[in-house]
């Protein structure tokens, strides 16, 4: 090991694969195997047995709960089988009372790295009802108690001091989201179109996230009524966040649907080759989320050597740059209208002018490979690890 063998490091986190859904997910999934290679690393999830993880669940007597409770009952299993460790490593509110407990119990250090934010989050009362009292609660306690704080960006960093003034800024660092492009690259193959109807000599215009408030999927869909008629809209959504969202978001395609031609709604889950797939015959990968720390789906296009229209929001301006990889929107909430206009037109302007989508693509490619690898970020963990120890 690197970095020797005094670091035992315990990671608790809700996603683990093959249980992913989300982002925070994405980033535990892809950083555990490069941490492993510096320091000794016991991954906590929740969720099925696994082979490289502990898994915990709540009790059978809590099964009709509030989500919110149940997730408090997996973090008292969490802290209880940490004890072989000498640091706790959270991820998102549904793992970090487990580590600020494990600190409490156990006298040992607390990293949190901030995904996202519940005070950044209110739609989320929609999903959890008082729970969302709750996971800020949770999620506020963590952070003010945490020995560091990792933030995926810069922009992420500036929303933590902000939402939790008691902090100390020389506790929250930045380790910015990393992507693996050997496991994101452009491909040939188009089988996971084809067989769904669509034409990968066409343009496509494609969004791959969860239907939720925060990922914009609505502001999309939308637009999507002044996008070229000539281009495949392609909605890789799914995993709705309430049944209320699920039905708005089913009634908005249907109308695209009934306005335009080619309008593709995949809601299963894809496989990463799948995704690979989509996103490699794109002409442009759209992000019209409201709120994102850092955004690994644009990195995930930018690998696959597509062009990005993103919202200018949170840590997207790190990952997309404004010209070169793709076209940055304005999003102001209180003028929905000319957002969902301008992000129209600049989706447009790329498929009307395939041979800049491809350099955009190209150029997201290269910053991609250069700037975001997952070695780099591991390392950049360990260094906040051993500033606690």
């Amino acid at each position: 090991m690197i970095y020797g063998e005094c670091v035992r490091v315990a990671l608790l986190t809700r996603e683990y694969p093959p249980e992913v859904y989300g982002g925070a997910g994405v980033h535990v999934g892809f950083l555990v195997p490069h941490l492993r290679e510096l320091v000794d690393v016991d991954v906590h999830c929740f969720g099925a047995p696994r082979s490289d993880a502990t898994a915990h669940n709540p009790p059978h007597s809590l099964e009709q709960a509030n989500a919110a409770l149940t997730t408090l009952a997996v973090d008292l299993e969490m802290a209880a089988a940490v004890s072989a460790a000498n640091l706790l490593h959270s991820h998102t509110w549904y793992a970090n009372m487990g580590g600020h407990l494990g600190k409490l119990l156990h006298g040992i250090p607390h990293v949190v790295t901030a995904h996202s934010l519940e005070p950044r989050r209110p739609w989320k009362a929609e999903q959890l009802g008082g729970g969302y009292r709750i996971s800020s609660w949770a999620e506020r306690t963590a952070y003010e108690h945490a020995d560091a704080v990792i933030a995926v960006s810069e922009g992420m960093r500036t929303d933590v001091l902000d939402a939790y003034p008691s902090l100390d800024p020389a506790k929250v660092h930045v380790v910015r989201n990393g992507i693996d492009s050997v496991a994101y690259h452009p491909v040939e193959e188009s089988d996971a179109l084809t067989s769904r109807g669509i034409d990968p000599a066409k343009p496509i215009v494609a969004f791959v996230g969860r239907i939720t408030r925060q990922k914009g999927v609505g502001h999309l869909v939308a637009a999507a009524h002044q996008i070229d008629p000539e281009a495949q809209i392609v909605l890789c959504a799914g995993a709705p966040d309430t049944p209320e969202i699920a039905e708005e978001t089913r009634q908005a395609v249907s109308e695209l649907s009934q306005a335009r031609p080619g309008v593709f709604w995949i809601q299963k889950m894809l496989q990463p080759a799948e995704v690979r797939q989509i996103l490699s015959h794109a002409t442009v990968f759209a992000c019209p989320s409201v709120y994102e720390p850092l955004g690994i789906v644009n990195l995930e296009a930018m690998a696959c050597g597509t062009a990005v229209v993103a919202s200018d929001v949170g840590g997207i301006p790190e990952v997309v740059v404004h010209g070169e990889t793709g076209l940055l929107v304005h999003y102001d909430e209180n003028d929905l209208s000319t957002y969902r206009q301008q992000l129209a037109e600049s989706i447009n302007e790329l498929v009307t002018d395939p041979a800049r989508a491809k350099r955009f693509g190209a150029a997201g490619r290269t910053r991609a490979e250069q700037e975001f690898s997952w070695s780099t970020m591991a390392a950049q963990t360990v260094e906040v690890y051993r500033s606690v120890i």
